[in-house]
């Protein structure tokens, strides 16, 4: 046997086990994410994870927020087909909040003023506000693959038990899917390795009117408040937010697209057709996750939401260590400022790059 064919065996041994140890490093997530489409700051969040060589997205749960949950499941499934992903299993959430309304809501206003934003309950992308079981027609296409039987509570705590303390939520969206895992498992939140959250409004310093009087009231903490209210009194091992006070330091400029748009591949063909301007919400939550080197400062708060249905019903609360309630309220990594340029540099090459593992990519 000549020296070759002696060392053979031992690469192939080596590349294998170097295969295998990198499979085994990919970061499990679970992307927990109101879809509203085709593109904004929902979808490409989720582009942004799945097009990272470093995750593992075990799947890609789904719940109404900025649109309904049907119609968003939909645009998740889409996605998935244009950029060859169709492995990776959408998960159907919670099409309502746990107590509040959009019937309710409407009688809140009476009383407290009217509420800017209510995601699917009062602002539809490009078309007619609809009810929840519609599906107005969808401009990249319909889908050929189905959402999985599972309901998304399910999913996430089967997924926390079989991969325990290896498993990152991703939440940004409202929480009620999580508020849902928590009381179907109490022991949920403190399997998983850490939670990463868009959500939440303290002091932002903008003249956006939609904050500006109201600085204290974000629609994913607000959709939701008592979910949210279980979701920030749950044993998670960490939790990262990134709030409106950072969120609305970044925004979706028009070059930022056709930086995209140089780029043939599918992921990057669709942001650059359906993208528009705005702040980058979840998109600066993903990607801080996967490299939070531009994140140049932080503090740590405890955090928690008005349930109380007055005139602050869903706004947010903060207290540094030391002048909280006490009540079980979860201490919080809050994302205070940022390397801008490092962030896009960052997340236009997240969107540009070729998906990882894409078969037969269906394009846009």
């Amino acid at each position: 046997m000549n020296a070759f064919a002696r060392i053979c065996p031992f690469v192939f041994v080596i590349l294998g086990c170097a295969l295998s140890l990198s499979a085994q490093t990919k970061r499990k997530v679970i992307i927990d994410q109101d879809a509203a489409g085709p593109g904004g700051t929902d979808m490409q969040a989720i582009l942004t994870l799945v097009n990272s060589p470093e995750t593992d997205v075990l799947g890609i749960t789904v719940l109404t927020g900025d649109a309904w949950r049907d119609e968003e499941v939909q645009h998740t499934l889409r996605l998935m087909e244009i950029i060859g992903r169709r492995d990776i299993p959408v998960i159907p959430g919670a099409a309502f909040p746990l107590v509040s309304s959009k019937e309710y809501i409407a009688k809140w206003e009476t009383i407290h003023g009217k509420v800017v934003y209510q995601g699917a309950w009062n602002f539809a992308p490009g078309g007619k506000v609809h009810g929840p079981a519609e599906i107005p027609p969808m401009r990249e296409g319909n889908p050929s693959i189905k959402p999985t039987n599972e309901d998304a509570a399910h999913f996430m705590v089967r997924m926390v038990r079989q991969y325990p303390h290896d498993v990152t939520v991703y939440a940004a969206g409202p929480m009620t899917d999580l508020a849902l895992a928590i009381a179907l498992d109490p022991e949920f939140p403190s399997l998983t390795k850490e939670l990463i959250m868009m959500g939440g409004s303290i002091n932002p310093q903008t003249d956006d009117p939609e904050f500006s009087l109201t600085p204290t009231r974000e629609f994913n903490f607000w959709m939701d408040p008592e979910a949210t209210h279980a979701v920030l009194h749950a044993k998670w091992p960490r939790v990262v937010l990134t709030t409106v006070d950072i969120s609305v330091k970044t925004h979706m400029e028009k070059t930022l697209i056709e930086q995209v748009r140089k780029s043939p591949e599918p992921a990057a063909q669709y942001v650059a057709k359906y993208a528009q301007p705005g702040y980058l919400w979840d998109e600066l939550a993903a990607v801080a996750w996967l490299d939070p080197s531009f994140i140049t400062k932080w503090r740590k708060l405890y955090m928690d939401i008005d349930v109380d249905h007055g005139a602050g019903y869903g706004n947010t609360l903060a207290w540094t260590p030391g002048l909280q309630p006490g009540l079980g309220e979860v201490l919080v990594e809050v994302q205070d400022d940022l390397d801008k340029q490092k962030f896009y540099r960052e997340y236009v090459e997240l969107l540009s790059r070729p998906t990882p593992n894409a078969k037969n990519p269906s394009g846009n």
